[in-house]
């Protein structure tokens, strides 16, 4: 949860120099689609369920797929510095690894 929070952070931080004009387009769609996660994972955590866990973690895996797509739209429109960008990438895509990984093993302990 704490990586997930850093890397939030980390996007709120970027994206305060994207232009005033995406104030309500990708500024507000990547933040909103970055809380998502760690908000989708404390919620889950909160429900009696592994079942129930396990879906809010495919929620947060797919909010941090659309974060995937938004940093490089970003990147695109010169929003975003190449190395903000792989420094970005990088944190995501192993975030992703990690989601991968973990939603697996809690299935596995709810069929065994």
């Amino acid at each position: 949860m704490e990586k997930v929070h850093i890397l939030t952070l980390m996007i709120y931080k970027v994206s305060l120099s994207f232009p005033k004009e995406e104030t309500y387009g990708l500024t507000s769609q990547l933040r909103r689609s970055i809380i998502s996660v760690p908000a989708n994972i404390a919620e889950g955590a909160g429900r009696n369920t592994k079942p129930d866990f396990v879906q809010f973690l495919n929620i947060a895996l797919g909010s941090l797929n659309e974060n995937i797509y938004y940093i490089l739209l970003a990147k695109e429109l010169d929003y975003l510095k190449d190395e903000d960008y792989l420094m970005l990438e990088c944190e995501m895509n192993e975030l992703k690894a990690m989601f991968i990984a973990f939603i697996s093993a809690v299935r596995k302990s709810v069929v065994s």
